[in-house]
């Protein structure tokens, strides 16, 4: 049995915690990014899905889970930098990253920021920024509160309209989810993640990414849409559709179904 190495380290004076499932070095590791909000515990699910070989990379980003709040506002060109920062702390040259949602944004930056750092890329329910093709109404409103990361049963409640897809029947597994968190993050955290996504698209530079791209999205996701994804795979020059029947959040409820998708992709 593995044994998992958790601590924080310092980037430029930010605490970042992190967690690192040792695997096959002659792999390349995979870093995951999470969704806004979201504490790395959350996508437990996906990493027992992978091969037990993968090495594996999950980090809080400040304010969220065991990452404290920074003193101001960041950018996704900041969060990018300090995760390559982070890399190369922990002696990575290059990586896969996926990137989940709002994670898939900070995914989106790094790949054009330090395109050597990223070998190949898979982008999950996520979009282009604050310029895409937006979700219900309804679900955006909920969506700018974080009570669903702090209060599992309002999480559980809200599931459906928030996620689609399996959450509509599977509510407990939206609790069970939020309930692995170590830690449920900051409101000034959450606050700085909907800036962060307000001021940035990633639409002036898609065709600048060069990795080989996975982009997954579900037919039945009420925070993005999969005209989104369409963009994304038009737009970036080596990317791949998947379409799948689902919602936002079917790698973590549906975890055995996807990542086999994803491994065969990252072992081409």
């Amino acid at each position: 049995m593995r044994t998992q190495h958790l601590q924080t380290l310092s980037v430029a004076g930010q605490r970042i915690r992190y967690d690192v499932r040792p695997g096959d070095r002659r792999k390349t590791p995979l870093l995951l990014c999470c969704g806004i909000g979201a504490a790395f515990e959350v996508l437990q699910p996906a990493v027992d899905a992978l091969d037990p070989d993968q090495e594996v990379i999950r980090f809080d980003v400040p304010g969220v889970g065991g990452s404290p709040v920074g003193p101001l506002p960041y950018t996704f060109p900041m969060l990018a930098w300090m995760v390559d920062r982070m890399l190369r702390q922990l002696g990575y040259d290059q990586v896969d990253v996926l990137g989940l949602s709002w994670g898939g944004a900070l995914a989106q930056q790094l790949a054009v920021q330090h395109r050597r750092r990223v070998r190949r890329l898979v982008l999950v329910s996520t979009a282009t920024g604050m310029l895409m093709v937006p979700g219900r109404p309804a679900t955006l409103i909920k969506m700018i509160t974080p009570r669903r990361f702090r209060d599992p049963e309002y999480a559980a409640g809200v599931a459906g309209l928030l996620y689609g897809g399996s959450a509509r029947k599977h509510a407990t597994d939206i609790r069970r989810m939020f309930k692995t968190q170590a830690h449920a993050g900051s409101r000034r955290g959450y606050l700085f993640q909907l800036l962060a996504g307000a001021t940035w698209t990633s639409l002036p530079f898609l065709g600048l990414i060069q990795q080989p791209t996975l982009v997954l999205s579900g037919d039945d996701d009420p925070i993005i849409p999969v005209a989104n994804a369409r963009i994304l795979a038009g737009l970036i020059r080596r990317a791949e559709l998947h379409l799948y029947h689902g919602g936002h959040v079917e790698l973590v409820t549906e975890a055995p179904t996807l990542v086999p998708v994803i491994s065969e992709y990252l072992s081409r």
